[in-house]
């Protein structure tokens, strides 16, 4: 077997879960139209397709929800799962929400509990057109273990999606230091933490962007990650300054394995040698599928 990846220093195990869904419960009050329609065309564009219609999604660690109901809204059939339990009210909220809106969508879109890693249960919800797992793989502390199980649902000839931390070296492991000095802090002392550690990255940033010739203020930059997938600069600093277990992997450490079950890589977005996730969408090969126990 082919290991995908080499985890980062592991962290005591008291340490090594995030409040993933307090912070999407955070984010939720913000959702509106607009955010949606930036989710739906990064969904369009990491996938290639203007429609879902006809096609089965699994959406895994689903969070707020929000890409979720991006599916839906693009005609796919939607099972959202994920194992915080403030995630999971979270999109449930959201499907509420769309219900409300729109009540057929309540046979459209299935909301459950459950984890990446558990391959017996994953199997039982049936195959995927598409399996979408964007920046959740890394975190479930057996990354290697998460890309097995979920790549194994995914139907002949459907596409495997998903976003992994990637590799810097000396670099990732200084911020595994970072979210570990998180968790180490009394919760009332996190959000200055991250003010701290995210204050210190914004000034490197307009720092660099002066030297450019740009304006160094941030908010053109906060306004385009509100528009690449519908997010917002806080929650997304909040998420990566305190988001354990962490894992990261170099491309080829994803790549390689997955080819050698089958899969072709047809979209691929890499940060270089810079911090963040790389982007991969698979497609399973029919052949390959079909020879499989």
């Amino acid at each position: 077997m082919v290991c995908l990846s080499e985890p980062v220093t592991p962290v005591e195990e008291s340490e090594t879960r995030f409040a993933f869904g307090k912070n999407w419960a955070s984010f939720l009050d913000q959702f509106d139209a607009e955010r949606l329609q930036h989710a739906t065309s990064s969904l369009k564009s990491l996938l290639q397709v203007e429609s879902l219609a006809g096609k089965r999604l699994l959406d895994i660690g689903s969070g707020s929800g929000l890409f979720s109901l991006a599916a839906v809204s693009m005609g796919a059939e939607v099972v959202s799962v994920d194992l915080d339990d403030d995630s999971v009210a979270c999109t449930r909220e959201l499907r509420e929400r769309a219900v409300a809106e729109n009540p057929s969508v309540a046979e459209q879109w299935q909301v459950h509990q459950g984890s990446a890693l558990d391959a017996e249960w994953l199997t039982s919800l049936g195959t995927f057109d598409v399996v979408y797992s964007w920046g959740v793989l890394h975190h479930t502390g057996q990354m290697n273990t998460a890309i097995e199980a979920t790549s194994s649902v995914v139907a002949p000839g459907g596409q495997y999606a998903i976003a992994i931390y990637n590799d810097q070296g000396g670099g990732s492991r200084r911020w595994l230091r970072i979210k570990q000095g998180y968790h180490h802090l009394p919760v009332f002392l996190r959000p200055a933490y991250v003010v701290l550690v995210a204050g210190c990255y914004e000034l490197k940033f307009a720092l660099a962007r002066l030297a450019r010739g740009r304006n160094p203020l941030p908010f053109a930059d906060w306004r385009a990650k509100k528009s690449d997938r519908g997010m917002n600069a806080w929650h997304d600093w909040v998420d990566w300054i305190g988001g354990l277990p962490f894992e990261v992997a170099k491309p080829e450490a994803i790549i390689l394995p997955l080819r050698e079950k089958g899969f072709v890589l047809d979209n691929l977005t890499t940060v270089g040698s810079g911090w963040g996730c790389n982007e991969y969408v698979f497609r399973r090969l029919e052949e390959s599928a079909k020879s499989l126990p």
